[in-house]
C-alpha cells in the first residue's frame, strides 16, 4: 500500500524535454526539423521581430502620434484607515518615514494616497502626498489634522 503522505505530481506532469540534433535514432536528427535549405535552416538565420518580407512593416506604416503622459505618470502606494488604525497609536504622527518604519511601505516607493477602507478611532496627524475626500473626513471626524504635501515629478 502506498503512503497517502507522499506528495507526487499527477501523471504527465513532468515530460522529459524534447531535444534535437542528436543523431537519426531519436527521430529529430539530420536537418533537425528545420528543414532541408533557406535561411531558416541555418544557424544564425531567420529574420527580425516584425520583418514583413522587404512589405513596409505595420510599426512603419502607422504614423507616430499623440503624447503618452506614462513618463509624467506619478505613481501613488495606496494605504488604507485599517492599517493606520492597526499600527499608529493614539497623537502619532503618519508620514512616508514613520509608514517606512512600521514596515507598512517599502523604501522605494516614492507617493502615498491615504484611502478610506475602514474605520478610524485614534487621533493622527496625517502628513501624505494624497489623501480621499472619505479618509479626510474620518481622520478630522476622529480629531485628526491632515496636512497635504505636492508630490514632484521626477
Amino acid at each position: 500500500m502506498e503512503n497517502p503522505f507522499i506528495l507526487r505530481a499527477p501523471v504527465g506532469a513532468n515530460k522529459k524535454k524534447h531535444i534535437i540534433g542528436r543523431g537519426r535514432s531519436t527521430g529529430t536528427g539530420g536537418t533537425s526539423t528545420r528543414g532541408n535549405k533557406g535561411q531558416n535552416s541555418r544557424t544564425g538565420g531567420g529574420v527580425r521581430l516584425g520583418f514583413e518580407g522587404g512589405q513596409t512593416p505595420l510599426f512603419r506604416r502607422l504614423p507616430a502620434r499623440g503624447f503618452s503622459n506614462a513618463v509624467f505618470r506619478v505613481e501613488y502606494t495606496a494605504v488604507n484607515l485599517l492599517l493606520l488604525e492597526k499600527y499608529f497609536s493614539n497623537g502619532e504622527i503618519v508620514s512616508y518615514e514613520t509608514l517606512v518604519a512600521k514596515g507598512i511601505l517599502k523604501n522605494k516607493e516614492t507617493a502615498v494616497k491615504i484611502l478610506g477602507k475602514g474605520t478610524l478611532t485614534k487621533k493622527l496627524t496625517i502628513q501624505v502626498d494624497k489623501i480621499s475626500a472619505g479618509a479626510k473626513a474620518a481622520v478630522e471626524k476622529a480629531g485628526g489634522t491632515v496636512v497635504v504635501t505636492a508630490v514632484e515629478n521626477s
